[in-house]
């Protein structure tokens, strides 16, 4: 990696010197290679990824602004995104974690409740995204229902067919898709500008007890689709949800949607990373059908 073209896009966007000094990688991404960029006294968080995946990291650029702009809860401040010979890089401020605690959990709870609050004009983003390195259109709508069926659930379903994973679990996710407006009886979910993809690797805690939220797939959708996918894999705590929903509570419903949102991500892992997810996906499709046929 040509380090010091890096290095001199970063002086000229920032104004300020910055002398390469070292570049020590990092663990823990599944789909970009992350590095801790050292200079005399400053650091950077830099991904990489090849260059024709440069309009993911300008789309992560733009939602960190986005969640910054808001003002609820601590994200990366990101500093530049571009290209350099055969890769595109993203440079992030570079943070240093502390551990988790009871009170950053709760705090992290509040917190994202204050992002999710403000009201946002429609369903969608201003632009197209990643969620992984697949695809996520955020065409805007006014109907949540036709954005989660058609944008979401609909398009993992159909990559899913080309991928070779046809049989029941196309047959029962077209079921679902038909019915999908049973679950939201009731229920009329509001455009919140949502992170995306937050599971428990992309939060973390600073040296100072505050919540960070990093690796977004932002767009404006309904909430409950942010807290679902916290429950997916694990790694929040009772305080977390607690906190949430003391500052605004959850919709009765929310136990059965929640299925409905990870079903997107599940879809997502299987076209991502195979057919171990096949039958978990076709499960929830089962349980949701379920839930409708009560």
């Amino acid at each position: 990696m040509n380090w010091q073209a890096i290095s001199d896009q970063i002086r000229l966007k920032t104004g300020r010197d910055f002398h390469f000094a070292a570049a020590q990688p990092l663990g823990g991404g599944d789909i970009n290679s992350a590095y801790h960029l050292q200079g005399r006294d400053r650091s950077y968080f830099v991904k990489l990824n090849r260059r024709e995946l440069a309009d993911m990291f300008a789309a992560e650029f733009a939602g960190l602004r986005e969640i910054a702009a808001v003002g609820a809860i601590r994200a990366p401040a990101p500093v530049i995104h571009g290209e350099a010979g055969t890769q595109a890089y993203l440079v992030l401020e570079y943070l240093e974690f502390g551990a988790s605690t009871r009170q950053s959990q709760r705090l992290l709870g509040q917190q994202l409740a204050d992002l999710h609050r403000p009201r946002q004009a429609y369903f969608g983003w201003h632009r197209d995204n990643t969620i992984g390195s697949t695809p996520q259109v955020n065409t805007r709508s006014v109907d949540w229902v036709a954005f989660w069926r058609d944008l979401r659930l609909g398009y993992q379903l159909r990559l899913a067919a080309r991928n070779g994973y046809a049989g029941r679990l196309q047959t029962q996710g077209e079921r679902l898709c038909s019915a999908l407006a049973g679950l939201f009886d009731g229920y009329q979910p509001q455009p919140s500008l949502l992170h995306g993809d937050l599971w428990a690797g992309n939060s973390a805690t600073d040296r100072q007890g505050r919540p960070v939220i990093f690796d977004p797939a932002c767009y404006y959708g309904d909430r409950e689709a942010d807290i679902a996918m916290t429950e997916l894999f694990g790694g929040y705590g009772k305080d977390f949800y607690q906190a949430y929903n003391e500052s605004w509570p959850l919709d009765a419903g929310y136990p059965v949607r929640k299925t409905l949102y990870n079903l997107y991500h599940v879809l997502n892992h299987l076209n991502l990373f195979g057919g171990g997810y096949q039958r978990q996906a076709e499960n929830m499709t089962m349980q949701l059908l379920s839930e409708l046929s009560a």
